[in-house]
């Protein structure tokens, strides 16, 4: 979806989700086939998917909605930090320690500890467990991940670049694979475009590089956080009096499209251009000159480009974002069709006849990678129930 709501992290979760319900213990026999239910807790909004065994998934309103029997649940955690580098079971000491982690992800982590509170609440005899979204770029190489600051910041405070979004840029990546010729081990740049928006570059299945660092604020204009930004700005305005908190909630809430364009809503900014809007035409302008800038960027660190996946709300719904990225990046050999790219079915290969860099849209399922995630964890380790 393209609509980005503006939301406090203090106020997205519980409405969200539905009353609670009451408490029902694991069954005897495992359901056939056996739902994984996942809690997807974004930066917009909650989504709650049933998945079953063969990977078909249900859309639910509420944890009260949940039917009896789950084999699991997984939950999307945006931050897991150095500590949680692979999908974790959860108990108290697990919720604890997510807890304390919030502060770099306030927008994603507060809203997915709320709702771990409530699951493991309504569904005590269940299993559950945290899938990572920066667990996928751990594979980053230390040119990649290292930021030239002090050695007691890097070590003392985990300041690194962790990398956000990949559980979407696993799926995606998997999904180019499949589409192209295996064989061919594609330099894959995955540009998720949402109400976040990061752009990683995926080789072999395996994260060399990526836009966001070591909170969801760096990298690509997004819809209400700023991107990548001189840190002499906070500074400078935390200097000359304005409260720390302030700051970062601006530039998690104030910024990106909605601070340039009044609206966070890219199909209303385009919209507003192509009326003639002066505001919403630079919004797109610099949207559309970082997207493409950062595309280049990651190119490098591939050593070349064969294609570029556009997924999430923005990056599926836009054709004049992957148009207009085409068109910035025609000199790498990048061009899409124009009628191909008007209307894409499911997962589509847009790309015009004959362009060196093959432009893909691929549906976001986050979902299934939670499930798998969880299924494979649990199969690994396996549990009674959560007894914490």
């Amino acid at each position: 979806m393209l609509r980005f709501v503006r939301t406090h992290c203090d106020t997205l979760s519980i409405a969200s989700v539905g009353p609670p319900r009451q408490a029902h213990p694991m069954p005897a026999a495992d359901p056939t086939p056996r739902t994984v239910l996942t809690v997807n807790a974004g930066s917009t909004g909650v989504k709650l998917r049933l998945v079953d065994d063969a990977g078909r998934a249900t859309a639910i309103g509420g944890l009260a909605e949940a039917p009896a029997g789950l084999a699991a649940v997984g939950h999307r955690v945006v931050y897991g930090g150095a500590r949680f580098t692979a999908p974790t079971v959860i108990d108290d000491g697990v919720a604890a320690v997510l807890a304390a982690l919030g502060g770099v992800a306030p927008l994603h982590n507060a809203p997915a500890v709320a709702l771990i509170k409530e699951a493991r609440a309504a569904f005590p005899g269940i299993p559950q467990v945290a899938v990572f979204d920066t667990a996928f770029h751990a594979s980053l190489p230390d040119e990649a991940a290292v930021y030239p600051v002090p050695e007691d910041w890097r070590t003392g405070w985990e300041v690194r670049r962790h990398g956000f979004h990949g559980l979407s840029v696993e799926w995606a990546a998997g999904r180019v694979t499949q589409m192209l010729a295996p064989a061919d081990d594609p330099r894959l740049v995955v540009c998720h475009l949402g109400g976040g928006a990061s752009a990683s570059a995926v080789r072999a299945g395996r994260s060399v590089d990526t836009s966001m660092g070591f909170s969801p604020l760096e990298g690509l204009v997004m819809a209400t956080r700023s991107g990548s930004l001189d840190p002499g700005v906070p500074l400078h305005l935390i200097l000359h009096g304005m409260a720390p908190q302030e700051v970062r909630r601006m530039l998690n809430e104030d910024s990106g499209l909605l601070a340039l364009a009044g609206t966070a809503d890219m199909r209303e900014v385009e919209e507003r251009a192509a009326e003639g809007d002066e505001a919403s035409r630079l919004a797109l302008d610099v949207h559309d000159h970082r997207l493409a800038g950062t595309i280049a960027s990651l190119a490098a660190s591939l050593g070349g480009l064969d294609a570029v996946a556009f997924t999430g709300g923005v990056g599926e719904g836009s054709a004049r974002v992957r148009a207009e990225t085409a068109r910035r990046l025609a000199f790498l050999g990048m061009a899409v069709d124009p009628g191909r790219n008007a209307a894409p079915e499911g997962d589509a290969d847009v790309s015009a006849p004959g362009a060196g860099v093959r432009t893909l849209v691929v549906r976001s399922r986050e979902d299934l990678v939670i499930a798998r995630s969880t299924r494979r964890v649990l199969a690994a380790r396996p549990v009674a129930g959560d007894r914490a």
